[in-house]
């Protein structure tokens, strides 16, 4: 499941943003499966790619077989703390990116709006930090690569900092309108950023340590069996579910919420603001993502205590409804 998402997000980035044809297309080419062909038909090159594009399916997911049966005396347990250790991560890389994105995109509007640019980076680069696309692949995607680097190395979530970092912003913002008559777009957009970045990135780390608010009134009446049969069947009709619906809805077509905002490097209408609005339709792939991974991890650690595997439980906190 873990894989197929993974396989998806990047097949989209293959179709969308590399233009390569994808399998749907390689199928109707051929008129598989009773799909249509495509509009125009495929070349040659495109061809290739389509049937490489299939290889990329079905290469990890033979491996996964694979891994599988040369890791069988791993348990089930240990496979679901693997999911969680995964999806820490995936939560650990997305909050370094908001921190060091919005400090750098900070930065950058705060000279422009100011006239300081040009005098800090020379006319031409200014000029080409005005545009969205090209502050996006050369300042923001770098610093996703550093902060996918800081989170390998860091085993710590700062979501405390993040909502200091907030209540920060917000108060300069306050200090800055009342005491100095002075106010820029750029600075209620890094609120939002950082304000949404925090709601929907803590969403998976919150969910392991029973931060979410539910109305519990039937599960803790229950067997440790019954609550490994609710987590089971919850984590796959419920959770698995709504994260397949928000990829697919999200990222099918390149008009879709989020590959639309992510190909167009959108920003905001504010004049001067944050370049960051497309950076934001990227927090519902990470939310998405990063629950998928760890309703994955609730399902093996319940099947776990199904199959009385040794050293299996299932605690009450270790869950929290959809």
């Amino acid at each position: 499941m873990v894989a197929l998402g993974l396989l998806f997000v990047f097949n989209s980035y293959l179709i969308f943003w590399r233009d390569w044809p994808g399998v749907l297309e390689l199928f109707g080419q051929f008129g598989w499966f009773g799909l249509e062909p495509p509009r125009t038909a495929l070349s040659d090159s495109a061809t290739t790619l389509g049937w490489i594009q299939l290889l990329i399916y079905l290469v990890p997911l033979i491996g996964i077989v694979a891994y599988v049966i040369w890791t069988r005396a791993r348990t089930l347990h240990e496979e679901s703390e693997i999911m969680s250790a995964f999806a820490a991560y995936i939560v650990r890389a997305a909050f370094w990116s908001v921190l060091l994105v919005g400090l750098a995109d900070m930065m950058i509007s705060f000279l422009r709006v100011e006239g300081l640019l040009p005098a800090v980076v020379g006319e031409t680069l200014a000029k080409d930090l005005g545009r969205s696309s090209f502050r996006g692949s050369t300042v923001h995607y770098p610093l996703i690569g550093l902060s996918l680097l800081i989170a390998f190395f860091t085993r710590s979530l700062g979501f405390t900092w993040l909502a200091l970092l907030i209540v920060v912003a917000e108060l300069q913002i306050v200090i800055a309108r009342f005491i100095f008559s002075y106010e820029q777009a750029f600075m209620a957009d890094l609120v939002r950023f950082w304000y949404a970045a925090l709601f929907l990135f803590a969403s998976a780390y919150t969910l392991v340590h029973e931060g979410h608010v539910r109305v519990d009134i039937l599960y803790t009446g229950f067997s440790e069996r019954g609550k490994a049969w609710t987590n089971s069947i919850g984590s796959v009709i419920l959770g698995v579910s709504l994260c397949w619906v928000i990829l697919i809805m999200g990222m099918w077509n390149p008009t879709n919420v989020i590959t639309g905002p992510l190909l167009n490097f959108e920003v905001t209408q504010a004049g001067f603001g944050l370049y960051v609005k497309y950076f934001m339709a990227g927090f519902l792939l990470v939310y998405a993502l990063s629950m998928l991974v760890q309703f994955t991890s609730y399902f093996l650690s319940s099947v776990a205590v199904l199959i009385h595997e040794p050293g299996a439980h299932v605690e009450a906190e270790h869950f929290a409804e959809v």
